[in-house]
């Protein structure tokens, strides 16, 4: 794995482990610590986390809220799930620093590109929070887009699934799993590996995507070590 700096996508509902709702403390914790394997690395490490296990505004839009309103809701709740994981990160001695696309300065520092590239430069786990800043646009888009702001190598898209597949695994039991697959072949096939906003920027930039199970322990430093997890996508 040739890559200096990475960013790390990970799904809210990752956080709920087995529970219906909320955020399950030793799955944060499981994740702190192979995270600080890959930072021990001298791996530059930047984080976009999902809300989903609190809020999902598309869900309450359907239930007729506004999609505005509801978006904003859900930008607040990708910022809880990033401050536990600062404080999971911090409690296995890595320095972290918080930065939201929506200014709150009691608790984190507001998004500047600049600021964010010389906290990955000093060794600090950079986490964004707040998505984009904007309704209508989904957390992986705000991964896609802070990854390419910061000159990320890759973008690792944590799930609970081990790659992409054929069709669903879990409705498909013939579906077979890609180990390297193309941008226009996702296309092509009609995949849903994000949403299309965000494929479409990691495409035009070149940026690869592996999606890969952030679930096993030990699946993330197999990646530092070069080994083939989940799947990649790139040109």
């Amino acid at each position: 794995m040739n890559y200096k700096r990475i960013l790390l996508k990970l799904s809210g509902e990752a956080l709920m482990g087995d529970q219906n709702y909320g955020i399950d403390i030793n799955r944060v914790s499981q994740y702190a610590k192979d995270i600080k394997e890959l930072h021990d690395k001298g791996m530059e490490i930047a984080l976009v986390i999902g809300g989903g296990n609190i809020y999902r505004g598309l869900s309450a839009e359907k239930a007729g809220m506004d999609r505005v309103q509801a978006d904003y809701m859900g930008m607040l709740a990708t910022v809880i799930n990033s401050m536990a994981l600062q404080d999971a990160l911090e409690k296995v001695d890595i320095k972290t620093r918080l930065l939201t696309a929506i200014k709150m300065e009691q608790i984190c520092e507001p998004f500047i590109r600049r600021r964010a590239v010389r906290h990955l430069e000093k060794g600090r786990v950079v986490i964004f929070g707040a998505g984009t800043g904007n309704p209508y646009f989904t957390t992986d888009t705000a991964a896609s887009l802070r990854a390419i702001e910061i000159n990320a190598d890759v973008v690792l898209k944590g799930t609970r699934v081990d790659g992409i597949y054929t069709a669903d695994p879990l409705k498909d039991p013939t579906a077979t799993r890609f180990d390297e697959i193309s941008f226009q072949d996702v296309y092509n096939r009609g995949l849903n590996v994000m949403d299309m906003t965000a494929f479409t920027l990691c495409q035009e930039n070149k940026l690869p995507i592996i999606v890969f199970d952030m679930n096993k322990p030990g699946n993330l430093i197999r990646l530092a070590n070069g080994e083939r997890v989940g799947t990649l996508v790139r040109e």
